[in-house]
């Protein structure tokens, strides 16, 4: 058994994660622990302070007793807004109150594009273009190319929750550029994990998502490589461990 650990912010697009622990296996566990999300708005100010050692270390509290052998902060704009060595240091600060590997959805989505030897990329995002164009300056500095950003301006993490598949699929449509190698949709709140086939097909091209990527990360902090198509082009990378 391989047990994944994440912490998570407030209540929006979590049950994504059980959906992609079916997916997975019956020999991998997805445990999930909400932090205090304190004002739920994306903006710098309140993105930072949720992302702040003080909330992650309540979390981590309750996330010890699970026997999580690995453990992600489930949220791209509570890492990113820090900045790339601002996020290093939270990443690091981590794992020494978690005693074990550590990362954020920041850093899975630069280890995904990785993973699958994409270097431009377009990305879709929920947030105000301001906190949006901060996620792009993060993958700039990791060495990727952003060919185009879509921003859909909405400031709440629960209204993003309510999205379905049609708005999903506008906004992957929107953001994607003829020369952009893969789509990346960064937003933990945005439920995902059931479109990912259909985003996949529709674009022709990988699409990589924040709860996705959060979960990869999680199996990649753990050596654990699964076959597991349902989960995009990300989820059929060699070593294969078939489900």
């Amino acid at each position: 058994m391989t047990a994944l650990g994440f912490l998570y912010p407030g209540h929006s697009g979590e049950d994504d994660y059980p959906r992609i622990e079916q997916l997975l296996g019956s020999d991998i566990r997805v445990d999930l622990i909400h932090t205090d999300i304190g004002e739920d708005a994306h903006r710098v100010d309140a993105l930072r302070e949720m992302g702040s050692t003080d909330r992650l270390a309540a979390g981590m509290e309750q996330l010890r007793l699970t026997g999580a052998e690995t453990v992600v902060w489930a949220c791209t704009s509570g890492s990113f807004v820090y900045g790339w060595e601002g996020a290093q240091e939270q990443v690091r600060t981590l794992a020494r109150l978690a005693g074990m590997p550590a990362s954020s959805t920041s850093f899975a989505f630069v280890h995904a594009a990785r993973e699958l030897g994409v270097r431009r990329v377009a990305v879709g995002a929920t947030y105000p273009e301001d906190v949006a164009a901060l996620f792009c300056d993060f993958l700039r500095v990791a060495g990727l190319e952003v060919v185009k950003v879509q921003s859909s301006g909405i400031v709440t993490a629960a209204e993003v929750g309510t999205w379905g598949e049609a708005e999903v699929l506008a906004l992957a449509r929107a953001a994607d550029a003829s020369g952009a190698q893969a789509v990346l949709l960064p937003d933990t709140a945005l439920h995902t994990a059931a479109h990912l086939p259909a985003l996949e097909k529709t674009l022709g091209k990988p699409v990589l998502t924040a709860n996705q990527v959060s979960v990869w990360e999680g199996l990649r902090l753990a050596d654990r490589r699964v076959n597991a198509p349902t989960l995009g082009a990300l989820f059929t990378r060699e070593p294969i461990v078939q489900v």
